[in-house]
């Protein structure tokens, strides 16, 4: 597949999670509000933020694409690691709400939940849809190397498992409607909505982590020591060393020095040199790479 073809994929990626967190946001809304539920509306500020973090995927994905200039010599993929670390502060924000009100609810408040089957049913749906568009933003961000799409598909794998989450309140709430006795159910939505902000404050913490790392050219774990293996392995290097790499969203910049027999043509060498740009870019489709090659005698220079 050919770049534009991927620029084209990617971008259909993020726009159809636009639309399916729009769909879910809505329908968690009006459900969450005509029931009274404090974990179908969590559920709902959680997707409403989902949908503004899919929006800035969606731009961050675009943005990236374009190719380098002179303001800007290594392009435009650094924006893909900012865009998961302003979804990693919107989804803070919603778990400091739904940790706020499920509090409250829980210290001081008495609500009537009403547990109809409209709420099992938008959060089956949720869980239907999630799981589908979380595949989707999974595959297209590891066939494309893609911190923006990877960040939006971790979202709504989260999803997946905190919609779950609260189906469980909610048959808590409707046993207790049935067994007076166990009344001490009717508090399982407010604690599901506790258990969906942990989810997504675990989710969140890595995602920022991850995003910090690559805005600080944070080197990619187990990158140096793949590349020294690969080009190590190529007849004519004697030694691979001052590896660094950095990754600006989907693409790689890789500088190595590189030591040589002594003696050789200059024409020789740049075969090598060649051989060596190949072996990294099999590790690291597409990546930038720099050679600086050295006689041997000047090893560890």
């Amino acid at each position: 597949m050919n770049k534009e073809a991927g620029e084209k994929e990617k971008k259909s990626a993020a726009l159809n999670s636009v639309l399916a967190a729009c769909f879910l946001t809505t329908l968690k809304v009006v459900v969450g509000i005509t029931t009274g539920s404090l974990g179908i509306l969590a559920e709902a500020a959680h997707s409403g933020l989902d949908f503004v973090a899919a929006i800035v995927t969606y731009i961050a994905v675009r943005a990236s694409g374009k190719p380098a200039d002179k303001d800007h010599l290594y392009g435009h993929g650094k924006i893909e690691n900012f865009s998961a670390l302003v979804e990693t502060a919107l989804l803070f924000i919603t778990c400091a709400w739904i940790v706020w009100e499920a509090i409250h609810r829980l210290a001081a408040k008495s609500v009537n939940v009403d547990a109809s089957i409209w709420g099992f049913a938008i959060l089956i749906i949720s869980i239907a849809v999630d799981v589908t568009r979380s595949r989707m933003l999974y595959r297209v961000a590891a066939k494309h190397q893609s911190q923006a799409l990877e960040a939006d598909a971790l979202h709504f794998s989260t999803d997946i498992w905190s919609s779950a989450v609260v189906v469980v309140g909610l048959v808590g709430v409707k046993v207790a409607s049935r067994y007076p006795e166990l009344a001490f159910l009717q508090k399982a939505d407010a604690v599901a909505a506790l258990i969906v902000a942990a989810i997504v404050i675990g989710i969140s913490f890595k995602l920022g982590m991850a995003s910090v790392h690559a805005l600080m050219d944070g080197n990619p774990e187990g990158a140096t020591e793949k590349i020294k293996a690969a080009v190590e392995a190529i007849e004519g290097v004697c030694d691979c060393h001052a590896v660094r790499v950095r990754r600006a969203g989907p693409h790689y910049f890789v500088d190595m020095h590189v030591s040589m027999e002594g003696g050789q043509t200059l024409e020789s060498a740049h075969e090598i040199a060649d051989k060596v740009e190949s072996a990294v870019q099999e590790t690291f489709p597409g990546a930038d790479v720099t050679v600086h090659a050295e006689p041997r005698h000047h090893l560890g220079a």
